[in-house]
């Protein structure tokens, strides 16, 4: 008989739960039978880059502990732009671009996930398939009605956008409702019931919760990851040539062999557990042997 491993033991022994549903019962479900669980990449660029990286890795992890991950590219939702974390609105882009940024993260997604597994393979989908063709008065009466304004306004980003000179525009304001979809999407028809992502989604994940139980009648599971920052307080991810890339062609493999070499002892403690895929007694032996040898570079 197949064994599964506990979602909320290894994520929280990493360090990798800021928000959670219940999590006594994520715990239970995860250890009775797979699980399928996602995590959503807008493809507002030709390249993933190294703040996408702990979504990649989570999603691995949860594929070694034998549970099904899925991974979505939102060809829909990137011709929106999620207002999560930002003080401006994206550009937008045409189809044809995001279609092309799809393929290029469809390569890079199959360097650290198995698509094909035989009892867990990986699922790549695209919700520009299920969303371009939607009418909007469907879209307004099947989703929207669910979803109260009080619910989107509650959400920080969107309380800080309101609070600037530049407001919010309503197709900001709409990405909520088209991430909650995806959600019911793909528990309907992929029989997904988590979603994953950084702590600035929660307000889009427990929406689609909700749909879900309103939609469907069935109960769903989020989970978040706290947003990586540095001992100093700033971003983690960014230099000052800007975003660290996972192209090769955009980021060498010297550059971003670099940017680990020059994490901060502190800010490793915390990092490793979390990007590491080796066991935590194997990450503790690592940091004790760094520790007492720092000029011995062992953790590169």
């Amino acid at each position: 008989m197949p064994q599964f491993g506990d979602v909320v033991t290894e994520f929280a022994s990493r360090g990798l739960i800021h928000d959670s549903t219940d999590r006594g019962e994520l715990s239970q479900r995860s250890t009775t039978a797979q699980l399928a669980a996602y995590v959503g990449f807008d493809p507002t660029s030709d390249s993933l880059h190294i703040g996408n990286l702990l979504g990649q890795i989570s999603l691995r992890r949860l594929q070694l502990l034998g549970h099904r991950p899925i991974v979505l590219a939102g060809g829909a939702t990137g011709m929106v732009g999620d207002p999560s974390g930002r003080s401006e609105e994206r550009n937008l882009l045409d189809a044809e671009t995001l279609a092309a940024n799809v393929a290029n993260i469809k390569r890079q997604l199959e360097r650290l996930l198995d698509f094909d597994r035989a009892s867990n393979a990986a699922t790549l989908v695209d919700n520009a398939d299920w969303t371009r063709d939607v009418p909007v008065l469907e879209f307004l009466r099947d989703v929207g009605k669910h979803i109260t304004v009080n619910q989107m306004m509650a959400k920080d980003s969107v309380k800080s956008r309101l609070a600037d000179e530049n407001g919010l525009s309503y197709t900001e304001f709409s990405y909520m409702l088209l991430q909650a979809n995806d959600f019911r999407h793909l528990c309907e028809h992929h029989d997904c019931e988590m979603q994953m992502g950084g702590s600035d989604q929660w307000g889009n994940i427990t929406a689609g919760i909700d749909l879900i139980r309103k939609r469907l009648g069935r109960s769903a599971f989020g989970l978040t990851w706290p947003l990586l920052t540095k001992s100093d307080g700033s971003k983690f991810g960014k230099t000052a040539d800007g975003a660290v890339w996972l192209d090769p062609k955009k980021t060498s493999p010297y550059q971003f062999r670099q940017f680990w070499v020059q994490v901060s002892d502190d800010d490793i403690e915390q990092l490793l557990p979390r990007f590491s895929l080796q066991t935590l007694d194997e990450v503790t032996v690592l940091l004790d042997a760094q520790r007492a040898n720092p000029a011995a570079c062992l953790l590169y």
